[in-house]
Formats: C-alpha cells, structure tokens, sequence
C-alpha cells in the first residue's frame, strides 16, 4: 500500500495533497422489545483524497475502487484549484512513518455473528424479565475493524489497526401514563471480552427504570448540585470542549471575545484537559487524520484557559502549536477540528467529605442529553438523589441543570479523588459528522447555586 499511494501522489501538481484509505469489517445486532430488529456483517473499503492549491483552497474526492485513485487526484486537485479565497497555510508537522498493529485478547472477528446475537439476546431477555412495567427495551450490539492508512505529499505514511467494540441496553417502563427510560453502554477499543459480561449492567438498567417510576419530581430551584463522574464528563465535553474547537473560534467572533487565552475561568482546583494518546479509550488514536501524533493537552489549568484544539490549518492561521485533534468519522468525510478525549483531572475531595456540609441538595448521575448555545446550557440528568444533612437520600427524577458555562466553572468548588474514563459507546456530532468516537472523563464535582428546573 506503501508505494501505491506514494506513487500516485509524486503525480500531483497540487501543494499540498493527502490520501486516507480505510477497509473496514463490522457485524451488528439490535434487539427492540422482543424482536431482534435486525443482524448483519459488512465490509467496506474506500478512501479520499485532499488537495491543497494555496491560492485557491481545497479539493476533496472520494472514492470506492482503489484503481479509481489517479482519476480522483486529479478530479480534487481541479477543485482545489477552481476556488478563489484567502490564502491557506499549514502549520508545520514533521513527516512519520509508522505500522502500527493490535493484539485483541477476543478478536471479535472470530467469534460467529450467532455467538454474539446469543449474548446480546440474554441481556435482552434480563431487561424484559424484570417486571411487566418494562414495556419495550433496546439492546445494541456493534463491533468494527479499521485497516487504516494516511499518506501525504510530506513525506507522512501511516498504518494503523483501529478496533473498536459496543453494546447497548436501555429499558422503558410506564405504569398510568407515567413513562421513564434508562440506560447504559460501554464501548472500547478491545475485543470480544469488553461485553461478555454485562449482566449486572443490565440488571441495573431495568431496576433503575421501576424505581424511576415511583421518582418524585425533583423541586425546581436553587441547589448545591454533586456531578457523578458521567455527568461531570458530559458537562465538560458539551459545554466547555466544543468551544475549545479552533475552527469554531477563528471563524466566530463572539467566541473569540470568550475564549481568550490567560482568562480565570474557574478556581485554582480546576483543570480540563483533552488527551488523544490515552491507551485504549474510544477517542485515541496515534495520530490523528493528518497525521499529526495525539498528546495531553490542557485547556483549562489551574483555573487559566490555557490551549485550544487545533488541526494544522487553524494552528496556522492562530498562530499555535499543534495539538493532534484533526479528525473524521470515516473516509468520506475531511478532518475537522475534533475532540479525543476531554476530561476534569482529578481533585483531592472524598465523595463523603463533598455531601457532608450539603444541608439540602442534588446528586446528579447521568445524562439524557442537553443543548448548549456558546457559554449557555441545559442539561438533563438521567436519574438523581436529593442530599440532606449531608446524605444521599430519596431519588428524584426531571432534574435538569442550567446556566452559563464561565458562571457554572466558577462555582465548582470541590473536585474529587476518584476520577474514572467513561468507556460509553456515546458519539460527538459536527459538521455533519456523528457519531464520532470520544471517551470522556471526570471525578465527582461540586457546583454551588445551580439553577434548576423541576414542579
């Protein structure tokens, strides 16, 4: 593959030029309710091609044929060159060349899409044997494996294997009109062995559907509010990683007003960090897809925003130093800026030293999602507790956090000692590009004077 794809790009004129190829295999299940919905395997290779004039801008092509590939360089460098804008730069990045390959403990290549449908068919059959309140469930198996390859006109050639593994189960539960869902995934860059044993988690999914049935509705306010470590992870992600995208900020001006460089955005306990060379979690990878190698950034330390996240041609035009977070979801899509892995680091506070002086608030666990609109957002938590005199007591449910982001960093005021990756099977959307793979991060966090909704 090597001299292939060097070969065809000694043949462009172009500045710049770039080819990614990608063969994939992937087998899935996916039960609702009792039905299996549906079960298959898949193979798919393709790649795409970028050109860069300077003077004009880029040229993208993709293709399924491999043979196709002179014809396609071509058909981008045209494009490339059809544009008239502002001049493009990238910013600097030292050619590698590597091969990198995994050993899965459980290759899950090897084991018969029967196997699997059985395995994710008793998570299933664990959900729905709970009680007759749940009424329909979801259960969701995927697995694929990446024969990746990056080379460009700089001298860059890359390989890389790429598994990736998830399974999925929720439960809806209604009783009167009442209606309520859960659920919980894992997904990993391993084998076979990352879901082999999920009974607990699905025990827990559908118990946790019945006990929200009998959830009262949390009473909207304002609370000293505990993140779990799943919430908290989401909650930086979401409201914090996205505007530290650089493309998003060079191309916003309101976002450049709230993102600068030195500004306190929180106390000195504070630090949010993205890091794509974390072994093993959904969102690293050696290098990302222009080839630049992954690394530890930090965004936010000890309370200063620190960092953005860059892709060559927005460190470029910021005048920054890469940091490895051009990505794509697959090859038919060009890398744009892209978070990893985005986490808290950890604190110093046990989870009982945090509740303990809390006369009256939340412990948030969880999230059903949120929006988010620059610095302002709303998030919901997938179940929660309220805390008296410094216990956790009855659950609740409905509880929706909201509030401005730089406010919100402000009041976190412990952080914990017990930080922990969530290996989900969650995906980030942008640019059109969903689900993309990220891991998260985060210990428990305290916030004070959270505004929140409820009866």
């Amino acid at each position: 593959m090597r001299d292939r794809l060097a070969e065809a790009i000694k043949r462009s004129s172009a500045d710049y030029t770039e080819i990614r190829i990608e063969k994939r295999q992937s087998t899935s299940v996916q039960y609702r309710g009792r039905n299996l919905e549906s079960a298959g395997a898949n193979t798919d290779t393709g790649g795409i091609v970028r050109c860069l004039v300077k003077s004009g801008g880029w040229g993208v092509s993709t293709f399924n044929k491999l043979e196709d590939l002179e014809k396609h360089l071509e058909f981008a460098h045209e494009c490339a060159r059809s544009l008239t804008r502002e001049s493009i730069e990238l910013a600097e990045a030292a050619p590698v060349v590597d091969d990198t390959t995994v050993q899965l403990e459980e290759d899950f290549r090897e084991i018969p899409l029967a196997q699997k449908k059985e395995l994710i068919s008793s998570y299933n059959d664990i959900l729905l044997s709970h009680s007759d309140l749940i009424r329909d469930t979801m259960c969701v198996y995927a697995d694929r494996f990446v024969d990746y390859y990056c080379a460009n006109s700089e001298g860059t050639y890359i390989h890389e294997e790429r598994p990736h593994i998830l399974c999925r189960v929720a439960a809806i539960a209604r009783k009167n009109g009442n209606v309520q869902s859960t659920g919980e995934s894992v997904g990993k860059q391993r084998g076979f062995e990352a879901v082999r044993d999920m009974t607990q988690t699905a025990h827990t999914v559908a118990r946790r559907a019945l006990d929200l049935l009998s959830a009262e509705t949390v009473k909207g306010g304002k609370y000293t509010v505990v993140c779990n470590p799943n919430l908290a992870g989401v909650f930086i992600h979401e409201a914090f990683g996205h505007l530290s995208e650089a493309d998003h900020l060079y191309e916003n001006p309101k976002a450049r007003e709230l993102m600068v460089l030195g500004k306190e955005f929180g106390k000195p306990l504070l630090n949010v960090i993205d890091d794509g060379s974390v072994p093993g979690l959904r969102g690293s990878h050696k290098y990302d897809d222009e080839g630049v190698p992954t690394r530890k950034n930090y965004l936010i330390r000890e309370g200063k925003l620190v960092g953005r996240l860059h892709s060559r041609e927005t460190a470029h035009k910021m005048g920054e130093e890469l940091t490895g977070n051009a990505r794509a979801i697959t090859y038919r899509f060009a890398p744009i800026v892209r978070m990893t892995n985005t986490a808290i680091e950890v604190g110093d506070t046990s989870f009982e030293d945090m509740i303990s002086d809390i006369k009256l608030g939340v412990y948030a666990c969880d999230s059903r999602g949120g929006q988010t609109m620059l610095e302002n957002f709303t998030f919901t938590s997938g179940y929660a507790y309220m805390i008296r005199d410094g216990k956790v007591a009855e659950m609740v449910k409905d509880v929706v956090l909201g509030g401005n982001l730089f406010d919100t960093l402000v009041s976190i005021d412990a952080i914990g000692n017990d930080f922990k990756w969530l290996e989900t099977a969650d995906g980030c959307g942008k640019g059109g590009q969903m689900p993309l793979p990220v891991s998260m991060g985060s210990p428990h966090i305290r916030i004070q004077d959270v505004i929140m909704g409820g009866k």
